[in-house]
């Protein structure tokens, strides 16, 4: 069985389920403790990665989501996520790279910025399924995750505003970069389409996104609104409508 070290509301962490489920590769999925997660990646990955997801794949275990994705294009490739074509596959991966850089940081940044002032906000996020034990712990130790988590990605009110910036800035790229096909690439569903759909959740939260947070901080509402109102937003909610369609976990 594929395992899946995962965090339930990153989007980073969407990227790479995406991908398992669309790809129908049979999984199991293991939630470390919040907080512990990097230790946890740490150890999984013997100091390589620092950060989930981390996947066990043939005896391995890969951390970061490209390298991941790369990695399931090798045990499965189709349906394929890199586009045949030399060009088309240079320009899917080109802008993998760039949603992975300026927009997941962003993204994480400024929700982040709102949402840890709020420990029922911050709780709900991170267990959207109630684990009892874990809620107890984190509204413990709150305080001090707290300011671990701004330091760690950088979150402040400047850099919030900065974030902002970039998000629109994203958006703006999807929209110039869109093709007639309703995809980013082509005429088929890649690498490019699934990264910047699941980069842009939790933000803009389309249907099918699993383990989404039950309310976004009302500071993001008109963010959240504007987004999901430009035709980036409707391309979005297009691509978790035609392509996010079930989970590749076993049942029972």
């Amino acid at each position: 069985m594929v395992v899946l070290w995962h965090i339930e509301v990153s989007h980073f962490n969407e990227k790479v389920r995406w991908a398992l489920d669309h790809k129908g590769i049979e999984h199991e999925r293991r939630v470390p403790m919040p907080g512990l997660h990097g230790a946890h990646a740490l150890l999984l990955t013997r100091g390589a990665q620092r950060r989930l997801p981390v996947i066990e794949l043939d005896g391995q275990r890969i951390g970061d989501s490209t390298r991941i994705i790369a990695a399931l294009e090798e045990y499965r490739p189709e349906p394929p996520l890199y586009p045949a074509e030399a060009a088309q596959r240079e320009r899917a991966l080109a802008l993998e790279d760039f949603f992975d850089e300026h927009l997941g940081p962003d993204v994480r940044r400024l929700l982040w910025h709102h949402t840890l002032p709020d420990t029922d906000a911050t709780v709900a996020a991170l267990f959207p399924e109630p684990v009892p034990a874990r809620e107890r712990l984190l509204r413990a130790t709150a305080p001090v995750a707290r300011a671990f988590v701004r330091r760690d990605y950088g979150v402040s009110e400047d850099r919030a505003r900065t974030a902002r910036a970039a998000i629109g800035a994203a958006m703006d790229r999807v929209e110039a970069e869109l093709q007639p096909s309703g995809y980013l690439v082509g005429d088929a569903f890649s690498v490019a389409d699934l990264t910047a759909a699941a980069l842009f959740t939790p933000l803009l939260a389309p249907p099918g996104r699993p383990f989404m947070p039950p309310t976004i901080p009302a500071a993001l509402q008109a963010l959240r609104d504007e987004l999901t109102a430009r035709p980036g937003g409707a391309y979005v909610h297009e691509m978790y409508a035609r392509h996010r369609l079930g989970s590749a976990v076993p049942v029972g």
